[in-house]
């Protein structure tokens, strides 16, 4: 039995849910309800919850395999039913996704004014190692102003820096520096070049015009609206460099939208894993 929250619902799971990838969903699905229990879950389960966000049968059970293909999930057979338990790496990958997307912006940073300053040019014939490094190097927070060079305002990052570095065998070709900017640097000039700050607004913007108003009229709205808040929100730990305040406008949008989404995934959770456990029973009562 579902029970009714807000008079105003939302729009249906299909239109909002076609830009995001059926593994994508799938990884929230198993991170927010799987893993927090026993860490396994039925077929039609993971079918039925997917159905509920727009992705058809067919491309459900594709993906699940392909999970599975990935090492993130097993299956286990019972009788003519098949139930997935996640893996060691599963848990691994899902317990670090948690904290990163829980914990970004989630308190307010001090900063002592210095910059972690990575020289790391990879040459155009090693283009798989110079993608890892973006990547990599981008997921840590990190700007590229000039091509070759990384830059932070966060000194603690370097071991996690030295890491990656000696992960793609470039400790011997990378050099890192931690210090203060030297006078006559404008730090504004420098913010400019290494992030699009811009970009990150509007996303944050949207973010806050999309879930501020949204509600939800049953269990059901509330399991998507749970699975989508958190698909927008998981991309902010990658796009925003998480800069310290005195290097941000007094403006900026970010702790905002950090708010508004703890506070909407703490108002629809309850809700969203009371579908999940509905989901779950009525998988494991099929024959």
């Amino acid at each position: 039995m579902t029970t009714k929250v807000d008079s105003k619902a939302a729009p249906s799971a299909g239109d909002r849910t076609t830009t995001a990838s059926a593994r994508s969903l799938l990884l929230t699905i198993l991170g927010e309800f799987v893993h927090p229990r026993d860490g396994s879950a039925w077929t039609g389960s993971l079918v039925a919850a997917l159905a509920g966000l727009g992705v058809e049968e067919k491309s459900a059970r594709q993906t699940i395999a392909r999970t599975a293909s990935q090492g993130i999930i097993v299956s286990e057979r019972h009788g003519r039913r098949v139930r997935w338990r996640i893996t060691e790496k599963g848990r691994v990958l899902l317990a670090e996704g948690t904290e990163r997307i829980y914990g970004f912006l989630r308190n307010q940073r001090t900063w002592d004014g210095r910059w972690l300053v990575v020289a790391a040019a990879v040459p155009e014939s090693q283009r798989s190692t110079r993608h890892k490094l973006r990547t990599r190097l981008t997921w840590l927070g990190l700007g590229c102003p000039t091509p070759g060079m990384w830059i932070i305002p966060d000194a603690d990052k370097e071991e996690e820096v030295q890491t990656v570095l000696a992960d793609l065998d470039l400790s011997d070709r990378a050099f890192a520096w931690v210090g203060r900017r030297a006078a006559g640097t404008d730090p504004a000039s420098l913010i400019d070049a290494a992030w699009d700050l811009d970009e990150v607004r509007d996303r944050y913007v949207e973010f806050v015009e999309e879930f501020a108003e949204r509600t939800v009229a049953d269990d059901a709205e509330a399991f998507v609206a749970q699975v989508e808040l958190i698909q927008a929100w998981r991309s902010f730990p990658f796009a925003d460099p998480d800069l310290p305040a005195e290097l941000l406008p007094r403006d900026w949008p970010g702790p905002q939208a950090a708010t508004l989404f703890h506070t909407r995934r703490d108002r629809w959770h309850r809700l969203a894993q009371r579908e999940w456990e509905r989901m779950e029973t009525a998988a494991g009562e099929r024959t």
